[in-house]
């Protein structure tokens, strides 16, 4: 746990009892706060009572006496398409609003660092595809070197619920944009952009808003160092910015996935499978990224660039951190290879819940038995055209099978319905060569709790399937 500094002697108040928020509570009380907390939740509210936590609802007359500061979870929203009641109760109070992103960076460095022989860093990686398996690649490749790694964040462990720092750990935080935008600091070592497609633009009020909330770890935080992804003009326009901004020597390692990047700067981009990083006009590494069976594709070998790009800018040789990438064992639901059976390739890409990174997916394979649907997503599947002639059949699930199936015309498929259905019928039907992917294109919601609890069901019935004689 990281025992929050600053509030020592006053009430906090916490607004939304989930992930972020029970391990806020412990972490403000351990730094000696008092705290109350409410949640809109009756099951969340009784869990967190059950835990001793004070409960007040921050919509009543007189719930803000006293109050020093709201902390929200990311979840609720501040802004658009209307700010939560509570929120907008804060506001007229007077009442400071953070979230546990802005207490981390207001609690993480303490004094105790001043005796570490190697300060610890912190890596924060945002952006709209990609994010978790950067991280998850950041980590592995720092954990490869020796160096105390710790995840947290939108992915891992909660940033409060995090260790304290040690001698030269690195802490690799997946942040979304709505922990970005309402953190009220953010210090990062070195932030990373992966890119940027529409997404969750209701809660940004449009695509401008979207990118705003991400361009504020950079131009608000600061780093050392920005890894900035460049195949959209959001992307360039903010390398630009981080240039300008932090001056002189290399502030900015720009990315590509796809093209070659010139320019006397420094950069890292892959091309027909191989990584390449170019310094001041020259190359100075190269890696071959085709056998790498965990990071296939043109999306995977962006995430490697970005991690490649972090992993340098912390001290480390090329070819120690192509040998961690070797042995990246994959990430779940994320273009998970996880099972080849009678010549057949079988992925889980549960994590594509929209056209985009479903694009990505379908783009890495030829030969595809595809898995989508669930509920849909604005725009359907129609961007995804130019792809049909990779799909052998489509099996289409969940409320999104009817409108994807007149999407796809005669590219061949099936309303499958269920998820039992889909894998039984691509198995029954996949040849040599073929790649089962599940790649929805579409939220979860509709049938499971979670693209996780897809994922996963899909697995189970994949290896309930090829187990049976």
């Amino acid at each position: 746990m990281i025992p929050v500094r600053g509030y020592a002697g006053h009430r906090v108040a916490v607004l939304g009892l989930g992930r972020s928020g029970l391990p806020s509570v412990a972490a403000l009380e351990a730094g000696g706060a008092e705290v109350i907390a409410w949640d809109d939740g009756a099951a969340a509210r009784e869990k967190a009572g059950a835990e001793g936590v004070r409960l007040i609802d921050l919509t009543r007359p007189g719930a803000w006496d006293g109050v020093a500061a709201l902390i929200v979870s990311p979840g609720i929203p501040h802004l658009y398409p209307a700010p939560h009641p509570a929120i907008a109760a804060a506001w007229d109070a007077g009442v400071a609003v953070d979230n546990d992103i802005g207490l981390f960076f207001r609690s993480f460095a303490t004094p105790d660092w001043d005796a570490f022989a190697r300060p610890p860093r912190v890596v924060c990686v945002t952006g709209s595809n990609g994010k978790s398996t950067t991280t998850a690649l950041i980590a592995h490749v720092m954990t490869a070197a020796g160096r105390p790694t710790q995840v947290g964040g939108n992915f891992g462990r909660g940033v409060l619920d995090l260790d304290p720092a040690t001698d030269g750990m690195v802490v690799v935080l997946e942040l979304s944009s709505y922990q970005i935008d309402l953190a009220r600091a953010l210090q990062p070592d070195i932030a990373v952009f992966t890119n940027l497609s529409p997404d969750h633009l209701d809660r940004h009020g449009g695509m401008g808003g979207y990118f705003a909330a991400k361009r504020r770890l950079f131009t608000q935080g600061g780093p050392e160092r920005s890894v900035i992804g460049v195949d959209e003009n959001e992307g360039r326009f903010l390398a630009n910015v981080m240039r300008e901004e932090a001056g002189t020597g290399d502030p900015v390692i720009t990315v590509s996935s796809g093209r070659k990047l010139g320019g006397p700067g420094w950069s890292v981009f892959a091309r027909k499978g191989f990584l390449a990083e170019w310094r001041r006009g020259r190359q100075v590494a190269a890696i071959d990224l085709r056998p790498m069976a965990t990071l296939p594709g043109a999306h995977n070998h962006q995430n490697a660039c970005c991690a490649y790009a972090v992993a340098r800018g912390l001290g480390l040789g090329p070819k120690q951190i192509e040998s961690a990438l070797a042995t990246y064992p994959g990430l779940a639901h994320r273009s998970q290879l996880i099972a080849t059976w009678n010549g057949i390739r079988v992925v889980n890409d549960s994590k594509a819940t929209n056209v985009d990174a479903a694009e990505k997916a379908l783009s890495s394979f030829e030969r595809i038995r595809w898995i989508a649907g669930g509920r849909p997503k604005e725009g359907g599947i129609d961007a995804l055209r130019p792809l049909f002639g990779r799909v052998a059949k489509a099996y289409l699930i969940g409320e999104a099978a009817m409108d994807f199936a007149a999407t796809l015309g005669d590219t061949p498929h099936e309303i499958s319905g269920a998820m039992d259905r889909a894998v039984a019928a691509a198995l029954a039907e996949a040849v040599p060569g073929d790649t089962i992917l599940l790649a929805p294109a579409c939220a979860s919601f509709d049938q499971y709790s979670s693209f996780e609890t897809r994922g996963t069901h899909f697995e189970t019935l994949v290896r309930q399937a090829i187990a049976t004689p």
